[in-house]
């Protein structure tokens, strides 16, 4: 199907009408090669309560946006190149049905279809094109995405502390490397994670303490290998070894995953063929 569509009038007229609906605010979508395959209305998990937002399935890069006026004009563009991403599915909850998450190095979100019929239609389309780039590409899917937010609502103290009760006063942050909603007193350092952003992130004590910890283990090893190693006999250049495997990192402690704060959201979705 996307050798079909590729460079034929009808994909350049979708893909121009989609970067019309984007308008001066986004980027230009149309290159040789690209091909829209499909477009639909999902509801994404935001921070303070889901929202719909219109989702573009192309055969490289998945692209949504807020919805002013449906099929005439969108904002707040997002570009995801679907090298980086994986997908995991979602039990269903009271609130929220026919769930999903699309995970990236950079940024991790929910988001819900209307029916079973419609996710199952969005998660093969994704996996089709994801497999397609990486076979063609030789790269590795994503390994350490990023972890997704979990909503303001979902707590009303903090998930670190846990004593610490949130009010108009005591504000709600967010920890940029395990997602948790935790107070000022718990989220009160800073550190530099390339991968998400070029200037040191808010994260959380304990995250704090293991990146700490990781970095003083990098650092070590790097020092081990550029450290010369005692030769036994005098005259003769040691040998190099290979480096020891090193232990994974301790997870952080999960928070209690019994809260249910999804709600459904009325959705449509198409796929061209």
């Amino acid at each position: 199907m996307m050798d079909h569509l590729a460079n034929t009038e009808i994909n350049s007229q979708r893909i121009a009408a989609v970067e019309s609906c984007f308008g001066a605010s986004g980027q230009p979508l149309a290159l040789p090669g690209r091909v829209l395959l499909g477009e639909g209305i999902l509801t994404k998990e935001c921070r303070k309560k889901p929202k719909p937002r219109i989702f573009f399935l192309f055969n490289d890069i998945l692209v949504y946006g807020s919805i002013i006026i449906n099929k005439r004009k969108y904002n707040s563009q997002h570009i995801i190149p679907l090298e980086d991403v994986t997908l995991e599915t979602l039990p269903d909850t009271l609130q929220m049905k026919n769930r999903w998450m699309i995970k990236t190095s950079k940024k991790s979100f929910v988001v819900s279809a209307a029916s079973l019929t419609e996710r199952k239609e969005w998660i093969s389309h994704l996996e089709e094109c994801i497999k397609h780039l990486l076979s063609k590409t030789g790269r590795q899917p994503c390994r350490e995405p990023a972890a997704p937010w979990i909503p303001d609502k979902a707590t009303d103290i903090c998930m670190r502390c846990t004593h610490t009760k949130f009010s108009t006063l005591t504000r709600r942050h967010h920890c940029r490397k395990c997602g948790f909603v935790v107070c000022a007193d718990c989220s009160r350092q800073r550190f530099l994670m390339p991968r998400l952003s070029p200037k040191p992130l808010r994260v959380c004590n304990l995250c704090y303490r293991q990146l700490l910890a990781e970095k003083k283990k990098e650092a070590e090893a790097d020092r081990r290998q550029t450290e010369p190693i005692p030769s036994a006999m005098q005259g003769y250049e040691p040998s190099s070894g290979d480096d020891s495997d090193k232990s994974d990192d301790d997870k952080a402690e999960q928070w209690p995953a019994d809260t249910e704060f999804y709600t459904s959201q009325v959705s449509w979705s198409s796929f061209h063929s």
